[in-house]
């Protein structure tokens, strides 16, 4: 795992889309796996400003979200669907397609049916180049909530009381709006990707980052399967790092890898 901290989520985000930007330089059809929330959102502005720049672009590329609520309205505005759309779809934006855009289907009158039919869909896709994730305070990452199976596909979650209460933002602070279910991409299936890219800002992900990088691999802790993969890259800032015992070592690693 390779771990890259910076002074800021600003100066961290710009690394992360310096990764994105070079596969896609030298890839150009591959397939990115996007995540929502607020972590994202700054990485997401630096791949639209490299698409104006003409630098990048997702024009011939498809992507598969990482989850998507059950029960939310199609034309709500957190509905993961339209978050992403207002991210990354059109040629204004990174040059993704609707069409490109592939998001589980938790509106079916079987959602556990759409669920296999996604793990399948990512699949039969050739699988995914670069993952980007997020963590949640309690070490989730998808909406793979503690205590669930390591290996897991695709499937319906129940949301921890942990995760209502801090998505509960996007749904002005009434944790009674926030859906109860999802679908998400289960962690055997994120573990597929030959690259997981994880994003981590603020202090209070920092017990998450520590568990991720130096705990041991435990579904108390969901994220902490990552270390099981090899190629992994977590990028934080300084507050987000500040739990880990090792973080000058981590610092050295990536100088050393950036050839400085």
């Amino acid at each position: 795992m390779h771990i890259g901290i910076f002074e800021t989520s600003d100066a961290a985000s710009d690394a992360a889309a310096e990764l994105i930007i070079d596969l896609f330089s030298r890839k150009p059809h591959a397939t990115l796996g996007v995540a929502t929330g607020s972590t994202p959102e700054k990485l997401y502005a630096r791949l639209r400003a490299a698409h104006a720049a003409g630098t990048f672009t997702l024009k011939n590329s498809s992507a598969f979200a990482l989850d998507e609520y059950v029960g939310i309205a199609e034309d709500h505005p957190q509905r993961y669907r339209n978050v992403l759309r207002r991210e990354l779809v059109g040629k204004d934006k990174t040059g993704l397609t609707e069409a490109g855009l592939n998001t589980p289907d938790a509106g079916a009158d079987d959602p556990e049916q759409a669920a296999l039919v996604y793990d399948r869909m990512i699949g039969g896709s050739g699988g995914i180049d670069l993952q980007i994730l997020g963590i949640g305070v309690d070490g989730h990452i998808g909406f793979n909530e503690p205590g669930g199976s390591l290996v897991s596909r695709t499937h319906i979650e129940a949301l921890a009381g942990q995760t209502i209460s801090d998505n509960a933002r996007f749904f002005n602070g009434d944790t009674s709006q926030v859906p109860r279910r999802c679908i998400t991409q289960g962690l055997g299936t994120i573990m597929e990707a030959k690259r997981l890219v994880l994003l981590a800002f603020g202090a209070n992900k920092a017990d998450a980052v520590a568990q991720l990088v130096e705990g041991p691999i435990s579904a108390k802790w969901p994220a902490t399967i990552m270390q099981m993969h090899p190629d992994v890259v977590a990028i934080t800032d300084t507050a987000a790092a500040s739990k880990l015992e090792f973080a000058d070592l981590y610092q050295e690693r990536w100088r050393l890898a950036k050839g400085e």
